[in-house]
């Protein structure tokens, strides 16, 4: 049977708490050591100071790098959320008092979903919160998203999600349909709806290989035994539409991408391609800053009025 903790490890322990949940991110004493402003003997310290406190390792040790033991996925689980709200106390005292004016506020995600589905919420939120400083960082795929909220580089983060790991929480919101762009003067354009077998021949203009987009058209033409044209490689959707504008190649786009004011001839290929969602990604047991909370509830709160405002299927061709 353990012997009776000691009062001075008691009252270090939100130290030894925070010194150990730092370094479990970083996967580094040094650079835990830097994050909380301490030196890095002091930060060895504390964490063997919790080792000894709970009779276990915490850490493999290898080399400068360090790796959580089975034990320390458990506490880590149980600890990162209370260092996280003992640091934040103050910004949620402020909250519960209706005081939600200042703190800061990090988003992860990329380049289409900060282009087209922040714009909206984020200037509600903003004029409803004008003392919050808002820090959008732009990821690059997924996985850099999953890394900055591994990290706690974000508060959350706002994309599309196929494949959810076990530590992170999807919650889809709106959802937007695939669709074949082409230029007006493309001999694709005066048909009244297209088939995989009509764009076979035409070159397609698509986004990265390491990008859901092109992985998800690769798949879906070989599964119906049918190969595609490359005409280029671009990234962004706002480069996609600008070059099939000026008929470069013709794309495969999601339709959050289309605001209508494009010279562009749109087919929709829901016979064919799954509907994209875009929702809030969370990393499992992460505290949530009331700022980051307010945020969630307000994007979400805008995308359902325009889901429930959204027109019924539209016709196949549109300009």
């Amino acid at each position: 049977m353990a012997s009776p903790t000691p009062v001075y490890y008691k009252q270090n322990r939100l130290k030894q708490l925070r010194a150990f949940c730092h370094a479990a991110q970083t996967g580094s004493i040094s650079e835990a050591a830097e994050k909380i402003f301490l030196s890095q003997p002091t930060v060895s310290l504390q964490i063997q100071a919790l080792e000894r406190e709970l009779e276990t390792t915490l850490f493999e040790r290898r080399g400068p790098k360090i790796r959580l033991t089975p034990e320390g996925k458990i506490l880590f689980k149980l600890s990162q959320p209370l260092v996280e709200g003992m640091d934040k106390l103050h910004e949620t005292f402020a909250a519960q008092q209706g005081l939600l004016e200042s703190g800061e506020l990090n988003i992860a995600a990329g380049e289409s979903t900060i282009l087209y589905i922040m714009p909206g919420p984020l200037r509600r939120f903003m004029e409803l919160h004008p003392k919050i400083r808002v820090k959008l960082h732009n990821v690059t795929g997924g996985r850099d998203g999953l890394s900055r909220l591994r990290a706690d580089e974000a508060d959350f983060a706002v994309g599309s999600m196929i494949d959810v790991p076990d530590d992170i929480l999807y919650r889809p919101m709106v959802t937007y349909n695939p669709a074949l762009i082409v230029p007006p003067d493309h001999p694709l354009a005066g048909r009244d709806r297209v088939s995989l077998e009509d764009i076979s021949p035409y070159g397609l203009i698509l986004p990265p290989p390491s990008l859901t987009t092109w992985r998800m058209v690769d798949l879906v033409f070989r599964q119906h035994e049918l190969k595609f044209k490359m005409a280029l490689e671009a990234g962004g959707w706002e480069v996609i539409k600008r070059y099939v504008e000026l008929g470069l190649g013709i794309a495969i786009v999601t339709d959050v991408c289309l605001t209508g004011d494009e010279r562009l001839v749109k087919f929709p290929l829901d016979d064919y391609f799954p509907k994209r969602t875009y929702g809030i990604v969370l990393r499992r047991g992460k505290y949530l800053s009331p700022q980051a909370s307010r945020f969630i509830t307000l994007l979400e709160e805008y995308y359902a009025e325009r889901e429930a405002d959204r027109p019924g299927p539209e016709e196949p061709k549109g300009g």
